[in-house]
């Protein structure tokens, strides 16, 4: 059986080689997938492999 738990931002950040810093700010400039549930950012891995492969990540954000 596969797992499909929902990621922290701190599990996403370690997953992709990022800071957590980084993730927050990937959220709201690069639209990096991610679903707020009360205060917390939570992740499904499968939607950030497809949004890494896609190019979104590589993206330069001008803002």
């Amino acid at each position: 059986m596969m797992e499909d738990r929902w990621l922290s931002v701190d599990e996403i950040a370690e997953y992709l080689g990022i800071k957590r810093d980084t993730a927050y700010r990937w959220i709201s400039e690069k639209h990096m997938p991610a679903h707020k549930v009360g205060r917390l950012w939570k992740f499904k891995k499968e939607e950030i492999d497809q949004w890494v492969k896609s190019g979104s990540a590589g993206e330069r954000s001008d803002a």
